[in-house]
């Protein structure tokens, strides 16, 4: 069992954390001002569910891999690349047509869940990062140290939803404000397709 001035410490570090400058602040930033801030909200949850595999991972030692082998490191991250220039790509493409023009239906609250899950799975950072983070909150003379990990990324999640809530809803009404100006879609489509390919590149040049 944590103790509550360590519980209270490791809230306020990752509150503190979630709020930085990121790949997952600014992933739900730039699509909850295209989207809306529900829209951010389902991505914010899929974000943070994915840091139970990161947790996971911590947990049962298996981050350690993604330290120390280059090949399983590379592979992830180049995974996750890919997707978010996938991403850009598909929010160039849509900064190219009107309103008028958009036959497609928007995305399912389900399809925006999993792409927050897979934005998160696919940065092998995140485990290294939590490998390094969470054991320094942890003490064996208190139990399980295992438990106490899970307890922590747990704590982590609920932190960083927060976080990214607070960020949906501040950034949905700027994106709605936005959207009435003229070209303001093309224009926030441009800035999501922009952000997606720095992350992008950034991740793919990211090293252990």
């Amino acid at each position: 069992m944590l103790e509550l001035h360590t519980m209270l410490l490791f809230i306020g570090a990752s509150t503190l954390l979630a709020l930085s400058p990121g790949p997952d602040i600014l992933f739900v930033l730039t699509q909850a001002m295209v989207r809306g801030s529900r829209s951010g909200i389902v991505i914010a949850l899929g974000l943070c569910s994915g840091l139970i595999f990161h947790t996971t991972a911590v947990a049962l030692g298996v981050a350690v891999i993604f330290q120390t082998s280059a090949l399983a490191f590379s592979l992830l991250k180049f995974i996750g690349a890919g997707y978010l220039l996938y991403l850009a790509f598909m929010a160039f493409r849509d900064a190219t047509k009107s309103k008028l023009n958009m036959t497609q239906p928007p995305l399912s609250l389900s399809t925006l869940y999993k792409r927050g899950i897979l934005m998160n799975i696919a940065n092998p950072k995140v485990s290294i990062f939590f490998l390094a983070f969470l054991p320094q909150f942890t003490n064996p003379a208190l139990g399980n140290v295992t438990v106490q990990i899970f307890s922590l990324g747990a704590l982590f999640m609920l932190s960083a939803l927060v976080v990214f809530i607070s960020v949906s809803l501040l950034a949905g009404r700027i994106g709605a404000w936005f959207m009435r100006t003229k070209n303001g879609e093309k224009i926030l489509n441009r800035i999501a397709g922009t952000i997606f390919a720095a992350l992008a590149l950034k991740l793919a040049l990211a090293s252990r």
